[in-house]
């Protein structure tokens, strides 16, 4: 039902449609026994039968089709549209939510679960057709001897019974199944990752195949197979019944009832012919009973993305910022501010919580400042909150006097280019339209010293099979083309050889505060301490120290004694 239901809110009348012309084909199916029996009849004419027969044979095959055609393409429609709705969510759902939830469970959604969805929808015309036959082969045997039919019902509805007593625990064991592939796409995830760390250390490499992967990909296995052998024995089961209802037909109701030959045979034709396609309804059961447990996972993860946007925003249907309400300024801000701000949150494999702030920091447009602080002190925190990817527990974000809330986040987050540490590349140029941008684009590419290994053409680069110092060039390029306001660099200089690295502090940065761009720059090069007009200094989630340029050519700022100076 779960699967109809999410297929009727898509087009109730397309499914209503097919489902119609399934059971006509199904019913059209049942009828040809009776031809078939009538034909066996001298006193009928044969001809009348036979134009008959093939009439019927033409209805089933073609309503059969398009009963297939229609529903497995509305259900291709639908699942496509589960994956694009899906994305959205996840695009829109905030950054702290998805590390928690982890790409794993996202991907395992994305790809398993509508895959399972998308093979039951092929089978849905299917089971309708079926279903159909075997309801029309009934009420063919019914019409030939109501004892026959109520012997046979009281059968079938024993089987019912104990396939449904089946079917229960054969979807616990596919629900844990599909929890289990949580974890194992996790496992994948670690071997594609982590694959230079495991070839290089064989010890580690065992005890991950052994004590991580192989008891997860056993659970698993064991999982589906305990859920499909609880469907086979309940498909098995109703096909002894029906052997059951053969044999009590030949040899208890027929010489019991005394019933004519005829009618006998009539009878034996019709569950004969009505086996297969009961056989297969039991069959096709099993992929319907797993998509609902892929349907249910697909809809608990978009609650769940909902919510937590929700949440994020402060309401649960934020409005977005109307022009002049809410607006932020673009290029001409003038102070940016941190107000009291605060964000926890759990550390996986961690007792206790991580906690920044408050934090009180005002910074000026073109300043170019420099975070700085052991590793766990909550730079890239801060950094994530100043661009509007964490939302604070408490205090407020401002641009001049406009505070930042869930009706203009959005909106905020376009005044930033950023490099993280764990930065993306996109083969292409995505979203960016300027003019002569493959021009732009080369311009850079000669600038960051990357022409010779990378061209661009109708906004797509030539390759991203770089070292990691220079697929992080490929990145300040994206970023520079962006043209924003403000820019965060995440320890881009790490990877950089030190001529690079010195263009980077002394060129590049000055260049970009001559452009009037403010820069934050997350850094444990000391060197270079006095490009910055600030370096603040965190420790433990908070902000102990703040040196300005001045403070540093005297050389307050050295080791882990930094000159306090007012932030604001």
């Amino acid at each position: 039902m779960n699967l109809i239901q999410f297929l009727l809110s898509r087009s109730w009348r397309l499914v209503g449609l097919s489902i119609v012309v399934g059971i006509f084909s199904g019913l059209a199916s049942a009828g040809i026994i009776a031809f078939v029996n009538a034909a066996m009849d001298s006193t009928v004419s044969s001809a009348i039968v036979g134009w008959s027969f093939l009439g019927l044979a033409i209805v089933v095959v073609t309503s059969k089709a398009f009963s297939e055609l229609l529903l497995v393409r509305l259900g291709q429609e639908a699942v496509a549209d589960l994956r694009m709705h899906l994305s959205r969510e996840i695009l829109s759902a905030p950054l702290r939510h998805l590390e928690q939830l982890g790409q794993h469970r996202l991907l395992a959604t994305l790809n398993d679960d509508a895959d399972v969805i998308a093979n039951a929808y092929v089978h849905l015309p299917i089971i309708c057709i079926n279903a159909a036959t075997v309801l029309g082969c009934l009420a063919y045997l019914g019409w030939l001897s109501w004892p026959l039919l109520v012997a046979t019902l009281i059968l079938m509805g024993i089987g019912a019974v104990m396939f449904l007593a089946y079917q229960r625990k054969a979807f616990r064991y596919f629900k844990d199944a599909r929890e289990t592939n949580d974890t194992l796409f996790h496992n994948f995830r670690s071997i594609l990752t982590g694959i230079k760390e495991l070839k290089l250390h064989r010890e580690r490499r065992h005890a991950f195949i052994t004590t991580v992967l192989h008891p997860t990909v056993t659970a698993y296995k064991r999982n589906f197979l305990m859920g499909m052998w609880l469907y086979l024995i309940a498909s098995s089961w109703g096909m002894f019944l029906f052997y059951g209802v053969i044999g009590g037909l030949l040899f208890v109701l027929a010489p019991g009832l005394n019933l004519p030959l005829a009618t006998v045979t009539g009878a034996m034709l019709v569950v004969l012919y009505m086996m297969g396609p009961f056989a297969h309804l039991m069959e096709m059961l099993q992929s319907v009973g797993r998509a609902n447990v892929a349907l249910r996972k697909v809809h608990d993860l978009g609650l769940s993305l909902a919510e937590s946007r929700d949440m994020e925003n402060g309401t649960k249907a934020s409005a977005p910022a109307k022009h002049g309400v809410g607006s932020l300024p673009d290029e001409e801000w003038q102070r940016l501010q941190l107000i009291r701000v605060t964000h926890r949150y759990y550390r996986e494999h961690e007792e206790g919580s991580f906690c920044l702030g408050p934090i009180d920091l005002t910074v000026s447009r073109g300043e170019i400042v420099f975070l700085i602080g052991g590793n766990g002190s909550g730079k890239t925190s801060l950094a994530l909150l100043l661009l509007g990817l964490y939302t604070p527990e408490s205090g407020e974000i401002r641009i001049d006097d406009t505070p930042i809330d869930g009706a203009n986040r959005e909106q905020y987050r376009q005044l930033f280019s950023a490099v993280f540490s764990d930065f993306h590349l996109f083969e292409t140029l995505l979203g960016l339209s300027h003019h002569d941008l493959d021009g732009q684009a080369r311009a850079y590419l000669d600038r960051f010293q990357l022409s010779s290994k990378v061209s661009a053409k109708d906004g797509v680069l030539s390759t991203l099979a770089l070292s990691q110092g220079q697929r992080k060039r490929l990145a300040l390029l994206t970023a520079y083309l962006e043209d924003r306001p403000i820019y965060i660099f995440d320890e881009w200089a790490a990877d950089q050889d030190p001529i690079f690295r010195k263009v980077f502090y002394t060129e590049l940065l000055p260049d970009l505060k001559a452009r009037g761009k403010t820069v934050f720059v997350i850094t444990h090069d000391d060197h270079y301490f006095f490009v910055g007009d600030r370096c603040i200094r965190m420790d433990f989630g908070q902000i102990t120290n703040v040196a300005d340029r001045k403070s540093h050519a005297n050389g307050s700022l050295a080791g882990s004694a930094v000159l306090a100076v007012p932030i604001e």
